[in-house]
C-alpha cells in the first residue's frame, strides 16, 4: 500500500496526464539509447577481443597475450557505449534538468571507475610480461604497480567525489590536507611500506629470488614476493615468513646474493688445538715428518734456511729452544694450507689462509680460511665436512692434540 503511495504520488507529480506524449516520447528514445549503447557495447566488444586475439597471434612479443588475458579489449569496449550515453543524454533529456544532471554524474562516475579498470588491467599485463623477463625476474614489480595503482586510485577518489558533491577538486585537496594528520594514522602501514618499497628499490636492497637471513621475525631463505605491505620468505624447512616490507630498511638482516653472485662460497671455521701439546721438532723427527708428502719440500727448503740461519749466527743448538726451529703445529699448519690447495672443491683464485687466532683457555684454534667453488648449500656443507674429518684425523700424525668437551671436566 505504501508503495502504491509513492508511485501515485511521483506519476501525480509528473503529470502524466497533461504532458503524455512528452514523457512517452521519454521512455521511447531513453528505451532506444539503452537498445543502441547495448549493441554498441556488443559490437565493440567482439571486435576489439578478435582484433586484439589476431594481434596476439601473430606478434612475437607475449605483452598483448597478457592484455587478451587480462581482458583488457572487454574493458575498452565498455567505454565507447559510455561516451555514447554521455554525449546524447543531454539531448534526450534537455527538458528534465534534473534528470540530466543525475545521469551526467552517473555516466561520469561509471567512466571514471572503467578507466581505473582499464588501467588496471593493462598494468597487470605489464606485470605478467615483465615477471616472464629474466631480467626482470628478481624486481619488485608487484610494488611498483601497487604504488601507481594506489596514486590512480587516489585521483579516481577525488574526481569521484568532485563529480558526486560537484566540488572543486583544489578546495577537497585542500580539505583533504587540513585532516592529513588523521589519513596518516589511518594508514601509517600503508605509507610506510610505499616509503620502503621506494627505498628497497632504488636501493636494490632485495630482490625476488635472494636469499636473506632476519634473525628478528626468524626468516631465513629465498624471497618470493615483494609488495607494498609484506615481503614473503620461503625459509628452508619450507615454511614461509612474512616480513612488513618496511622492517627491511629499520631493522638490519643479511643478503647472501654477494655471495652466490661470487665465484665461491667462504668456509671460515677453526680448530682448536691443546696448547700443551705444541713442540719444537727434533732433527731426528724430521725423518718421519717428511713421509708426509704434502709438506716435504717444504721442510727440505725451510730446514735449508734455518740451519743457514743458525749457522751464520753461531746459534748455540745444545738447547732447541736457541734459534730458529720448526714446530709440530708450524708444520702442521703448512700440511693443511697445501692440502686445500690441492682440494678440488676450493676455488684457489680466492683468498686461503690457515691462520692462529687468539688463544684462549681452551686452546690455540687454528682457523682456516678459504672459498668453496660449489655455493649450493647442500655441497657446500659436504665440501666443508669433508676438509674437516681430513683435519681432524691428520692431528694425531703430527703429535697435536684437539681439544675436547671432556677437558672442562675437572676431578675434585
Amino acid at each position: 500500500m505504501i508503495l502504491f503511495n509513492w508511485a501515485y504520488k511521483i506519476l501525480k507529480d509528473l503529470d502524466f496526464s497533461e504532458n503524455i506524449a512528452i514523457y512517452t516520447n521519454l521512455l521511447i528514445n531513453l528505451f532506444i539509447l539503452i537498445v543502441i549503447a547495448y549493441l554498441l557495447d556488443y559490437i565493440f566488444k567482439k571486435i576489439l577481443i578478435i582484433i586484439l586475439a589476431i594481434v596476439a597471434a601473430r606478434t612475437k612479443s607475449t605483452f598483448d597475450d597478457f592484455l587478451v588475458a587480462n581482458k583488457t579489449a572487454k574493458y575498452i569496449a565498455h567505454l565507447i557505449p559510455l561516451i555514447f550515453i554521455y554525449k546524447t543524454v543531454p539531448i534526450i533529456l534537455k527538458d528534465f534538468s534534473y534528470w540530466e544532471g543525475f545521469f551526467e554524474k552517473s555516466v561520469k562516475i561509471y567512466i571514471i571507475i572503467l578507466s581505473l579498470w582499464i588501467i588496471r588491467s593493462v598494468f597487470n599485463a605489464l606485470k605478467d610480461y615483465l615477471k616472464n623477463k629474466p631480467r626482470y625476474s628478481d624486481k619488485p614489480i608487484d610494488s611498483y604497480i601497487q604504488v601507481i595503482m594506489i596514486m590512480l586510485w587516489i585521483f579516481g577518489i577525488i574526481s569521484f567525489i568532485s563529480v558526486l558533491f560537484s566540488v572543486n577538486k583544489t578546495v577537497f585537496v585542500t580539505t583533504l590536507g587540513s585532516v592529513s594528520a588523521i589519513v596518516i594514522l589511518i594508514f601509517r602501514d600503508t605509507i610506510l611500506g610505499f616509503v620502503a618499497s621506494i627505498s628497497v628499490s632504488v636501493n636494490d636492497m632485495v630482490r625476488i629470488g635472494d636469499w636473506i637471513t632476519m634473525d628478528k621475525f626468524g626468516a631465513d631463505g629465498d624471497v618470493i614476493e615483494i609488495n607494498l605491505a609484506t615481503v614473503k620468505v620461503r625459509n628452508f624447512d619450507n615454511t614461509t615468513t612474512t616480513i612488513p616490507t618496511y622492517s627491511l630498511i629499520s631493522d638490519s638482516f643479511k643478503n647472501w646474493r654477494g655471495m652466490q653472485n661470487s665465484d665461491g662460497r667462504r668456509i671460515k671455521r677453526y680448530l682448536l688445538i691443546k696448547a700443551k701439546s705444541v713442540h719444537f721438532i727434533e732433527k731426528e723427527q724430521l725423518e718421519y715428518y717428511n713421509k708426509i708428502q704434502n709438506i716435504t719440500s717444504y721442510i727440505t727448503h725451510r730446514q735449508a734456511d734455518i740451519e743457514k740461519y743458525n749457522t751464520n749466527n753461531n746459534i748455540d743448538k745444545s738447547l732447541i729452544v736457541n734459534g730458529r726451529n720448526l714446530t709440530n703445529l708450524g708444520l702442521f699448519r703448512k700440511y693443511i694450507e697445501t692440502y686445500l690447495k690441492n682440494h678440488s672443491g676450493i676455488n684457489k683464485g680466492m683468498m686461503l689462509m690457515v691462520r692462529h687466532l687468539q688463544p684462549t683457555e681452551k686452546g690455540i684454534p687454528i682457523e682456516i680460511y678459504c672459498f668453496s667453488k660449489d655455493k649450493t648449500w647442500e655441497n657446500y656443507e659436504h665440501i666443508m665436512a669433508d676438509i674437516f674429518d681430513h683435519i681432524i684425523a691428520s692431528v694425531s700424525f703430527f703429535n697435536l692434540e684437539v681439544y675436547e668437551i671432556d677437558n672442562l671436566v675437572t676431578t675434585p
